[in-house]
C-alpha cells in the first residue's frame, strides 16, 4: 500500500485529488495539510488533517506528496517534498517558470516526480488520440482545441489575481499545450493573442494560440466571455472531427461521483465525424478516466509500467507557456529551437 499526503483542500485538492487517490487500488489517503480541518473531517472522516506540511514531509510512512495548492507554491512544497526523499505528484502548472521545473526535475534524484495532467484522460480527447491512430481523420491538417466559460465576473480568488502563473492561460492552457504536444510533438513556432478584457480583471481572461507545425496548423483558445460550444474541431485528409461540449468528469466529480460509479465519465452526447464521400456519422466517446493518473503512478512505483506523465513533457509545457508570452508581448511569432 502507498500511502499519500496531499497538500491543499480547495478545488484541486478537494475535487480532483482526493477522491481519485481514495479510489485507486493499492493507495491510501493517508493526510490531507491544510486549515480547513472540519471540512476534512466531514468529506474524508477517516483521514488525518494536518496543518503544517513540515509534519507529512517528516512521517516516514508518508510515501507520496500531491502538491495541490496555488501555483505560487508549487516550487517550495515540491522541493521540499523531494528533499524529504518523497515521491512528488504537482498539479500543473509544474512550476512559475521553466526554471523551476528543471531545478525540480534535478532535485528529484531518483524519486518519482511528475505533473497532474488529467485531461490526457479526458474522454473526447481519448476519442481523437484513437481516430489520430487507427488512421481515420488521415493526415491531420489543422485542430481547433478550446476551453470556453462564460463567467462575466471577475471572482475574488487567487486564479484571478494578478501575480506570476495566474490566469487562464496557465491555468488552462497548460492542458491544451500538453494535449496538444501529444498528438503532433514539438512545434515550430507559437504566435499567441492573451488578454484581459473583463472589467477589473487582473490577469489573462482570453488566449488564442497558434502552433504552426510543418504541414498542420493547431489553434489553442480559452475565453472567459464565451459559453461552452466547441471542444475539438479536426480537419483531416480522411474525416473531419467535431465536439461539443466539455468532459464531464470534473463536474462529476464536484458532484459526489467517482470512478467507481457506472455513470462517471461518460459523454451523454456523441461527436461526430465528417467524411468527404459518406457524409456525417455520430461517434460515441470513449468513456474518461482521470483514475488512470494514480494507477498508472502507483505501477511506476511498483516498477511495472513507465511513467505516463514525465517530468520532461511538464517541462516542454512550461517551456510553452513562456514562448506564448513572449509571443504576445512582442506581438509575433516565437521561434521554438528543437
Amino acid at each position: 500500500m502507498i500511502r499519500v499526503a496531499v497538500i491543499g483542500f480547495g478545488l484541486a485538492g478537494r475535487v480532483f485529488h482526493a477522491p481519485l487517490i481514495a479510489t485507486t487500488e493499492g493507495l491510501e489517503l493517508a493526510a490531507i495539510v491544510s486549515s480547513r480541518k472540519d471540512e476534512i473531517a466531514a468529506a474524508w472522516p477517516s483521514v488525518r488533517a494536518v496543518a503544517d506540511p513540515e509534519a507529512v514531509f517528516a512521517d516516514p510512512a508518508i510515501d507520496l506528496v500531491v502538491v495541490a495548492t496555488p501555483n505560487d507554491s508549487h516550487f517550495d512544497l515540491a522541493a521540499r517534498a523531494l528533499a524529504a526523499a518523497k515521491h512528488v505528484v504537482v498539479d500543473k502548472p509544474f512550476a512559475l517558470t521553466s526554471v523551476q521545473a528543471r531545478e525540480l526535475i534535478e532535485k528529484a534524484r531518483g524519486r518519482l516526480l511528475t505533473v497532474f495532467h488529467n485531461r490526457r484522460w479526458d474522454g473526447d480527447f481519448l476519442t481523437l488520440k484513437k481516430l489520430k491512430a487507427n488512421g481515420t481523420l488521415g493526415d491531420i491538417a489543422f485542430m481547433e482545441s478550446r476551453f470556453d466559460f462564460y463567467r462575466p465576473q471577475v471572482r475574488d480568488r487567487w486564479r484571478e489575481r494578478s501575480g506570476p502563473a495566474t490566469g487562464i492561460w496557465y491555468d488552462l492552457g497548460s492542458h491544451l499545450l500538453d494535449q496538444a504536444l501529444q498528438l503532433f510533438g514539438r512545434p515550430l513556432g507559437i504566435t499567441a493573442d492573451l488578454a484581459a478584457r473583463r472589467p477589473n480583471a487582473q490577469t489573462t481572461d482570453y488566449f488564442r494560440i497558434v502552433l504552426r507545425y510543418a504541414t498542420t496548423r493547431v489553434v489553442l483558445a480559452g475565453d472567459n466571455l464565451a459559453p461552452t460550444d466547441v471542444r475539438f474541431r479536426v480537419h483531416g485528409t480522411g474525416a473531419s472531427f467535431i465536439k461539443h461540449g466539455l468532459d464531464p468528469q470534473e463536474s462529476d466529480l464536484a458532484k459526489g461521483l467517482t470512478p467507481r460509479d457506472a455513470a462517471y465519465g461518460c459523454e451523454s452526447t456523441p461527436a461526430r465525424l465528417v467524411l468527404p464521400e459518406a457524409g456525417m456519422r455520430e461517434v460515441a466517446v470513449e468513456r474518461g478516466g482521470y483514475s488512470a493518473f494514480y494507477a498508472n503512478v502507483r505501477d511506476a512505483l511498483h516498477g511495472v509500467a513507465p511513467l505516463a506523465v514525465k517530468p520532461d513533457e511538464a517541462l516542454a509545457v512550461m517551456e510553452l507557456l513562456e514562448a506564448g508570452e513572449e509571443s504576445a508581448g512582442n506581438m509575433r511569432e516565437t521561434a521554438l529551437i528543437s
